[in-house]
């Protein structure tokens, strides 16, 4: 289960049966517009328009969610109350709850009043935008596949501004990408970003990293780790200790 946020839809045409896919090939989630649904890249991140990327540097500008006066941060959301088992609720439930365990974030329910909120469904796939877009935002849990704590809590932290792990900044110091192996036309799915790193060291067990043969062609490692070649990759359960610390840098929870 510990990868499963990684390959809940196709990276290449859906040509095969999903369960297939996934096993023979552990691709992420592909880079294709489904009828109603934002085209994804990454694997899971939505995007508007093909010319966007995911922005962890705009959460210097507009798109944090707000503090209130209390020195918390509120984000309204609305998860299934229909249509999941008691389970599949709680699954959600104990990811939303847990950012208020080591972080200054609640995710509280939504009120009239809110202009900007989430709303957690069960779509075609585990994606999520990356910050505060405006008005009604979809983080998609989607009931098969999605439903993993490590999952929820992944696709809350790209709500909350935050990119992969592998497209930081000072990546190529850390791993090492080997686009020999990675899917025809997936290419971009590795492009480094600005990132904000928070003063964070790269994390090969952040919640954020993807496995190590993410997007392969082959079954071979497009991801190889430096120095060591064999440290663990992707294999996180749930949020490590530096993704706790850049969420709490980034929000100014604490002086951390």
């Amino acid at each position: 289960s510990k990868d499963r946020f990684f390959f809940d839809t196709c990276t290449i045409p859906c040509s095969l049966p999903l369960n297939l896919v996934k096993e023979s090939l552990r691709l992420p989630v592909a880079s294709v517009r489904r009828e109603g649904q934002p085209m994804l890249i990454e694997g899971d991140i939505a995007i508007d328009s093909e010319a966007e990327r995911n922005a962890d540097p705009c959460t210097s500008s507009y798109c944090k969610w707000g503090k209130y006066t209390d020195g918390k941060v509120y984000v309204p959301t609305t998860s299934p109350t229909t249509s999941v088992t008691s389970r599949e609720k709680s699954i959600i439930t104990r990811g939303l709850e847990s950012f208020s365990s080591f972080s200054c974030i609640r995710f509280r329910p939504t009120r009239s009043t809110d202009r900007d909120w989430l709303s957690i469904e069960s779509q075609d796939g585990c994606w999520s935008f990356v910050g505060r877009r405006g008005g009604k935002q979809v983080v998609s849990l989607a009931r098969s596949g999605c439903l993993y704590h490590n999952t929820v809590q992944h696709e809350l932290l790209h709500a909350l501004g935050f990119n992969h792990e592998q497209t930081r900044s000072d990546r190529d110091n850390h791993i090492r990408v080997l686009l020999e192996n990675v899917v025809s036309g997936m290419e971009h799915n590795f492009r480094k970003i600005a990132t904000l790193n928070q003063g964070t060291p790269y994390d090969y067990g952040s919640v954020m990293q993807y496995f190590r043969t993410a997007f392969s062609k082959n079954g071979q490692p497009t991801m190889v780790p430096i120095p060591d070649p064999n440290v663990s990759l992707g294999n996180a359960q749930q949020m490590s200790s530096n993704d706790i610390k850049r969420l709490n840098s980034l929000y100014k929870c604490c002086e951390c």
